[in-house]
């Protein structure tokens, strides 16, 4: 069964991926090992998850504020 993401997994699936490479690509070559990699995909993912709620609940927040103004 194909599972088709909505907008926000879209992203926050993207993010996570692009900030895993990143991490990696950090990495000496000798720690570039499974263990770490599977640690970093992990971390990068939840670490996406919360960047982004973060910023939404910031910027709704603000926007909020600015209702009240």
């Amino acid at each position: 069964m194909d599972k088709k993401l909505t907008v926000l997994e879209e992203i926050i699936k993207d993010i996570g991926e692009e900030l895993y490479q990143k991490w990696y690509n950090a990495l000496a070559i000798e720690d570039r090992t499974e263990e770490a990699s599977k640690a970093m995909a992990a971390n990068a993912g939840e670490t996406a998850i919360w960047v982004i709620q973060t910023f939404m609940n910031k910027f709704n927040d603000a926007a909020d504020e600015l209702k009240g103004e």
